[in-house]
């Protein structure tokens, strides 16, 4: 077992501070110390509740589900006031000050910034978010996402990750972190030992990183050693298997000895804490996922994570259940007490290189008339200038469309392609208009005729029962003439919003329907343009398209600033960060 060192990086505490956590550990029950282990996700934000965790369970940190700022702050005072030692209270915030509160702002996605190809965007996204998060109440973020995307099937980190290149990742990290620690917070890099290699996600199955130990040291152990030297303080470990570093630790381990990150101990002892030289403080990402509980017994899996050299555990369950689990590893030898203690001081510790141990309780979390930084003009006016220089003109081959004009192209027809979100409502969105809605109004205010298309899918959903059979079966068997469109349109925008939401890919779900826009098939019949709003890798289903954008997300500033670039009254000036093209060679004619 690798020993912290309270002394040195990513600490640096000084005698009292360490006295304190020393003092602390030693005045602590064993179920005080137990409850330590515990990042919990609350499930209601009343005061009956918060008190009620605190008490029963001791819990050492918190991540809690979206809610307003006012929410977030008035549940972070709770807490603070009512914990007996300090909490770590983390957020989300991988893309800005949004994943802190609802009401926060988006800054924007990794892959969105990486197009930019400028780490000082990488550093708003970073300052913004600590900004908003600490008015919260917050002091730790489960960012920077330092996953290098190197393959495009992966439905995780799609537009999750910064980007391919391990140099422009670690650069961008940095930069993020840097922007994020100016407001006394810390990071959690995550998810060791590195996503983006396998297509599958941990959320529902097993994941693999199936580099070599040279592939891994040349790739994800130059991000992760760039992030240690710069003095990163905390690491999610991923649900994600590294064999061949397994290996290396343990020349005896059979193919059934494969085990995720989380519960390696040659994973996180061996290749983390002593060979890359990580002194700090170690979280498993959230313990629901498949990627963890499909390995071995839920009772045996918690204090093995502990075990392993994690240091704290992310979600109970159920709590009774699980806490009652590592009680029972720890009594059971599991967790070994220098193995507790270890885990303790590198939680402490990050609590006393924060100063929460020197604050009165009432002054944790700030005053609530801080939370006017929320949603600022500054921060909207960032998040606007990131889209400018993000958007990027992917492939624009043959006889362009661009830029677009009233003259030659005044019908426009757009198809939406999209999935349906139903966490919008958590996230503030239910109630916002739709981009292929904004998008059109956007259009037609520069003097476009433009329509929706409805797909004939669509309509037989919609139909009683006797008429959708009848319409599905006319719908092959009937005319299509091309005519149909050529005649009524001079542009066709494809307008995709595809997302991975409780499935295994973001590929395009086509309607299927003979002869109509649903599929682009029309590309030599009338101009056509496909415009992602989310997955940067749709070309591979759409390789017949000519002109090809992406936008990364579908913020309304996005949009505002694509129609801009559609019209020519704006270049485009995003650098793809990673390979659109998914690596085929028809994606390119």
């Amino acid at each position: 077992m690798v020993k912290v060192d309270l002394t040195k990086k990513p600490y640096f505490l000084e005698k009292e501070d360490i006295q304190w956590v020393e003092d602390t550990i030693a005045e602590m029950t064993t179920e005080e110390k137990i409850g330590q282990l515990f990042v919990n996700m609350g499930s209601e934000r009343s005061e009956g509740y918060l008190k009620d965790v605190l008490e029963k369970y001791h819990i050492g940190a918190v991540r809690y589900n979206p809610g307003t700022s006012k929410e977030v702050h008035e549940q972070n005072r709770i807490l603070q006031e009512n914990a007996k030692i300090p909490l770590l209270i983390a957020a989300n915030t991988e893309a800005g000050g949004n994943g802190a509160c609802t009401d926060g702002t988006e800054i924007g996605v990794e892959v969105k910034i990486g197009a930019t190809n400028d780490p000082k965007y990488a550093y708003e996204m970073g300052r913004v978010s600590g900004i908003e998060a600490v008015a919260l109440g917050c002091n730790w973020s489960f960012a920077p996402i330092t996953d290098i995307n190197r393959n495009w099937r992966n439905p995780i980190i799609s537009s999750r990750s910064f980007g391919s290149d391990p140099d422009m990742v670690l650069e961008m990290s940095k930069a993020y972190m840097k922007g994020f620690m100016e407001s006394n917070m810390v990071c959690a890099m995550k998810h060791f030992p590195g996503d983006g290699i396998d297509e599958r996600d941990q959320h529902l199955s097993n994941s693999v990183n199936t580099y070599s130990t040279e592939e891994w040291d040349a790739t994800f152990g130059k991000v992760y050693s760039g992030m240690i030297d710069a003095g990163v303080h905390t690491v999610m470990a991923g649900h994600i298997m590294l064999p061949s570093y397994q290996k290396y630790f343990n020349h005896q381990m059979e193919l059934e000895d494969t085990l995720p990150a989380t519960l390696s101990k040659e994973l996180i002892d061996g290749l983390l804490k002593e060979k890359l030289g990580f002194n700090g403080m170690v979280v498993t990402d959230a313990s629901h996922m498949v990627g963890m509980t499909s390995v071995m017994k839920r009772s045996k899996m918690l204090p093995t994570a502990i075990a392993a050299g994690c240091d704290m555990f992310l979600f109970f369950n159920d709590p009774e259940e699980d806490f009652s689990y590592m009680m029972e590893g720890y009594r059971s030898g599991i967790i070994t007490e220098e193995r507790l203690e270890d885990a303790l001081r590198r939680i402490l510790g990050i609590k006393a290189y924060l100063g929460l141990h020197k604050k009165n309780k009432k002054e944790i979390v700030p005053p609530k008339e801080g939370l006017n930084v929320i949603g600022t003009p500054e921060f909207k006016e960032i998040a606007a200038e990131v889209s400018d220089k993000a958007i990027t003109l992917v492939k624009n081959t043959g006889t362009s469309p661009l830029p677009l004009s009233v003259k030659e192209h005044k019908r426009i027809l757009i198809v939406p392609q999209e999935t349906p979100n139903p966490f919008a409502f958590m996230m503030g969105g239910k109630n916002k208009k739709k981009p292929v809605e904004y998008l059109k109004e956007k259009l037609e205010a520069e003097g476009f005729e433009v329509t929706i298309y409805e797909s004939m899918m669509d309509k037989i959903l919609k139909a009683p029962e006797e008429e959708a059979g009848k319409m599905m079966l006319n719908m092959y068997a009937g005319k299509a003439p091309i005519s149909s469109i050529t005649d009524n349109y001079d542009l066709i925008i494809q307008l995709a919003e595809i997302t991975n939401l409780f499935g295994v890919t973001q590929r395009i779900n086509w309607k299927m329907s003979k002869g109509t826009p649903d599929i682009p098939w029309y590309v030599h019949e009338v101009p056509t343009i496909f415009i992602s709003l989310a997955s940067p890798f749709h070309l591979a289903d759409v390789p017949q398209v000519k002109t090809y954008i992406n936008c990364y997300d579908k913020n309304e500033h996005t949009l505002d600033a694509l129609v801009e670039k559609l019209l020519g009254r704006s270049e485009f000036a995003g650098t793809d960060p990673v390979d659109s093209f998914c690596g085929m060679m028809d994606t390119r004619i």
